[in-house]
């Protein structure tokens, strides 16, 4: 049976990695599929590069001429970035190529333009790559759990951040100088804020929300909110009350709409998720039938995501000759079952809180509060006071039960208005994750 040809776009970390895997492993991916996959097209900076690693394939300087070959049946984009991948990627759709890409930022951003493109040209495009690296989670939301109603998708699914918050809790570190040790190690990027503000975890939940519920990408309506600004001191007091702070993208279906939010979360101790350490990444979906199920691996990588990568253009080949309607949806669901749905703004969330507050140590001070936050509506489940700082200020711990986040701000703004309080109130959100 004839090859399936690939043509790469990128050479970096994945596109290397991606080769490796198909070249090492061709026969074992030819004993599973039942035919070769061969790569007939490289485009890389490097024309020496793209020789060393491929060197039965042709160099191609430019991408644009690379996705309109004709012994090209299949783009694998590696590229990344919204900029020359897109132009890329739509091109090949255009020109009636099949698409592989691990570019979560192009999909969260671009994705209600190429999945209808790509419809209307009858190619596939495949992703799994792009969330959680090597886990297979795109796989599982799209067809193991098709009989589900999905309720729930909260996940670690940024390493440079889980490391951090690992770090800082072990060693009781600052954030400044675990980021340090993170560069240092090639875990976080020489500039890190894509990492540790929470786009990357953002344009992954954006993913993930909607091949659970059925909508088209709204990454411009995820709550985001990183690390940066979290003390040693929070994650200590989390520990000692029994949570671990993770940095998760969350979203959950409720009558009121969709939630869609990255943040950092004090999730209980005893919870799977929150033993999730390093830069490993790990998934919890809360669906109708199955109940939870967890997805834990490496995050990121060369081998972890060229893994995925390769899964993806196996699962294109066995399919390249069939009708669409018998392919998997792109977004899971059939695409005139994908429908707008509300995204609830963060002020109509659902959660638990973690405050601490800072303030001066006389009769009274701990009644004050406890009043604002009962006149808020927001009940509180345990308030202890952690020491005084400073022999006239104190440090107040409150962990309130679920309540709707605007109360909780409505509070936090009284608190800070008290002539007691000199600092910002330090919030956290809080999650059960019960089933």
């Amino acid at each position: 049976m004839k090859p399936v040809n690939i043509g790469l776009l990128g050479l970096g970390t994945v596109g290397g990695g991606t080769a490796e895997v198909l070249q090492k492993n061709a026969a074992e991916i030819s004993r599973r599929l039942g035919r070769d996959i061969a790569i007939s097209a490289v485009c890389d900076l490097s024309e020496e590069k793209a020789k060393a690693v491929c060197p039965n394939a042709a160099f191609v300087k430019d991408p644009f001429a690379l996705v309109q070959r004709d012994d090209v049946d299949i783009v694998v984009e590696l590229f990344g970035g919204t900029g020359i991948a897109k132009d890329a990627v739509l091109k090949a759709i255009e020109s009636g190529k099949h698409v592989v890409t691990a570019n979560k930022k192009l999909l969260a951003e671009y994705g209600n333009v190429i999945f209808p493109l790509a419809e209307e040209k009858n190619v596939m495009v495949q992703f799994e790559a792009a969330v959680a690296g090597g886990i297979p989670i795109i796989k599982a939301l799209r067809e193991g759990l098709a009989a589900n109603n999905i309720i729930s998708i909260a996940g670690i699914i940024n390493g440079t951040s889980n490391f951090i918050l690992s770090e800082m809790r072990e060693k009781g570190s600052a954030f400044a100088d675990v980021l340090k040790e993170a560069q240092a190690l090639g875990y976080a990027e020489a500039d890190p804020t894509f990492d540790i503000e929470g786009n990357d975890a953002g344009h992954k939940i954006t993913i993930m929300s909607a091949l659970a519920f059925g909508t088209p990408m709204h990454f411009e309506s995820c709550y985001l909110e990183g690390i940066s600004k979290l003390e040693s001191r929070d994650i200590k007091y989390a520990e000692e009350l029994g949570y671990r702070i993770k940095l998760l993208g969350i979203t959950r279906k409720t009558p009121k709409g969709i939630e869609l939010r990255v943040h950092p979360t004090l999730i209980p101790e005893s919870r799977l998720l929150a033993n999730v350490n390093g830069v490993m990444n790990a998934v919890r979906v809360n669906a109708d039938m199955v109940g939870e199920t967890l997805y834990y691996g490496a995050g990121a990588g060369a081998l972890p995501t060229a893994s995925a990568v390769v899964a993806d253009i196996i699962d294109i080949s066995r399919l390249i000759g069939a009708d669409s309607s018998n392919r998997v949806p792109y977004l899971a669901f059939q695409p005139s079952e994908v429908q707008e749905q509300t995204i609830l703004p963060m002020d109509e969330i659902t959660s638990s809180y973690y405050l601490r507050v800072q303030a001066q140590d006389k009769t009274g001070t701990l009644g004050r509060i406890a009043g604002l936050l009962a006149n808020a509506g927001v009940s509180i489940e345990a308030l202890i006071q952690k020491g005084v700082i400073d022999k006239t200020t104190a440090e107040i711990v409150i962990l309130t039960h679920s309540t709707v986040e605007k109360n909780i701000k409505q509070a936090i703004a009284g608190i800070e208005a008290l002539d007691c309080v000199e600092v910002p109130v330090t919030m956290i959100r809080m999650e059960s994750l019960h089933g």
